[in-house]
């Protein structure tokens, strides 16, 4: 009860609570933690340093931009393992033998969990802000207490949301819930995605293409680098690769 409580008031805590792994019987590696925060910070870091270099940041509207761009990025990267997520899923699922299939199956239902969780909380803001005479109509009818209520909902939702992108992006939508090797796999296929997008949307189109090539580089290597460690330490202490995984 108190922890329902909790997440009722405090967005960020409901965040943890939705978008960390917390299956039982998980391996527990602080170094393995580390890593994934490193992979998620390179790949900002990277995204900064060219932000910094080649765009002004010297006034307000230019931070403001900044901010926008970055949080374009990251809704976007997260749309991306949102469309990635199934599908890799239930070809990890499918591709293991036995009883493993179905086990996999059944936990996937948190990762999933966590997908209809971040989308149910963007969904609130249309339905506040937008001008459509829909949504216009409904405000008017629910009137001043009503719109109150509806103020507050997407302001936790807001935060939930803001914080549950950071979260999904670094935990990878809980994945590790199914398996360990899950985060990873993912986590590389997103960045190598992200760098594509930005290739065929001919992104940073001002910056000097041997920068352009440094910084477009620069975050799927590192990422990719972080993960194989990853599934190195994995293998090395824990006994746990892709194929003992999939029952092979």
């Amino acid at each position: 009860m108190q922890r329902i409580l909790k997440c009722i008031y405090n967005p960020f805590y409901a965040a943890q609570r939705a978008f960390r792994p917390s299956r039982p019987g998980a391996i527990a590696d602080l170094t393995v933690r580390k890593i994934q925060l490193w992979r998620t910070g390179l790949g900002t870091a990277a995204w900064l340093v060219l932000v910094m270099s080649y765009k002004p940041v010297d006034t307000a509207e230019g931070v403001e931009a900044v901010a926008s761009d970055k949080f374009d990025q990251s809704w976007t990267g997260t749309l991306v393992l949102v469309c990635a997520f199934p599908f890799v899923i239930a070809l990890f699922a499918f591709a293991a033998q036995g009883a493993l299939r179905g086990l996999y199956l059944r936990r996937s239902l948190k990762p999933f969990g966590s997908v209809a969780a971040l989308m149910g909380s963007m969904a609130t803001f249309p339905l506040a802000v937008a001008s459509d005479p829909a949504t216009t109509g409904f405000r008017d009818f629910i009137g001043i207490p009503g719109k109150v209520v509806l103020i507050s909902l997407c302001t936790w939702s807001l935060g939930f949301a803001l914080y549950g992108i950071v979260l999904c992006l670094l935990h990878v939508f809980r994945t590790a819930d199914i398996h360990e090797v899950l985060p990873p796999i993912l986590a590389t296929l997103l960045v190598w995605v992200m760098a594509a997008l930005d290739v065929i949307n001919n992104e940073n189109a001002e910056v000097p293409a041997l920068a352009k090539i440094v910084f477009l580089l620069g975050a799927p290597v590192s990422v990719t680098a972080l993960s194989c460690w990853e599934l190195y330490r994995l293998r090395k202490y824990h006994n746990v690769t892709v194929r003992q995984a999939l029952g092979h």
